[in-house]
């Protein structure tokens, strides 16, 4: 069986084809991707917007089992932000859009946010949902959640986006700072993309 995610990020990508040849799933590259339109995400959950990008690109590949996700980071001093807004978070709160690499403006963003409150929580959770489409039609849909904790200085580089601010305080690692097969079995992402493969099995699409 194979599946293709609606994604042109590199990170997420290569994590979902490690992680989906241990489950004995082939993970391919959607056709065609680069021209196809990316839909405009106006949902206010994670689910809602990978719900929107699994149909608009399913419908745009007769016959695939397309795979979106939406996910992010919530912290909650800043009310549950950066949220549905985590790409490109710094555009909106902080800096004029495309003014530098971006992971690393989503991070001062946050960082500059939490430094202005006085003694704020820590205390955050990467989100991820999934929502497995074929011809425009949602099939399944899964959630998963990490608990965490943002540091005020990045550590690590394996990671990507918010992962080198986000501690796992169990291991006293950041996400950016754990090896990639650990990670798997403790991330959002992970948690979310098992349930749906378990989900997946059951189905016998």
């Amino acid at each position: 069986m194979t599946l293709y995610p609606a994604t042109t990020n590199i990170g997420k990508f290569a994590e979902f084809k490690a992680a989906a040849h241990l489950e004995g799933v082939d993970i391919e590259r959607l056709p065609g991707i680069d021209d196809m339109p990316e839909p405009y995400e106006s949902a206010s959950t994670f689910m809602g917007n990978a719900e929107i990008k699994a149909r608009a690109y399913s419908s745009l590949a007769p016959g695939l089992l397309v795979l979106a996700d939406d996910s992010g980071l919530e912290i909650e001093a800043l009310g549950g932000a950066p949220g549905v807004h985590s790409a490109r978070f710094a555009d909106f709160r902080c800096f004029e859009p495309n003014a530098g690499y971006k992971d690393i403006r989503n991070n001062l963003c946050i960082l500059s946010l939490l430094d202005a409150l006085p003694n704020p929580s820590r205390a955050a959770r990467f989100v991820c949902a999934l929502a497995l489409a074929r011809d425009g039609e949602v099939l399944l849909r899964s959630e998963g959640t990490v608990e965490g904790e943002i540091l005020d200085a990045p550590r690590g580089t394996a990671g990507f986006g918010y992962d080198p601010l986000f501690l796992l305080p169990s291991l006293g690692l950041t996400a950016a700072q754990i090896p990639k097969d650990q990670k798997w079995q403790l991330s959002h992402r992970g948690h979310a993309f098992r349930s749906l493969l378990a989900q997946l099995h059951q189905a016998n699409f």
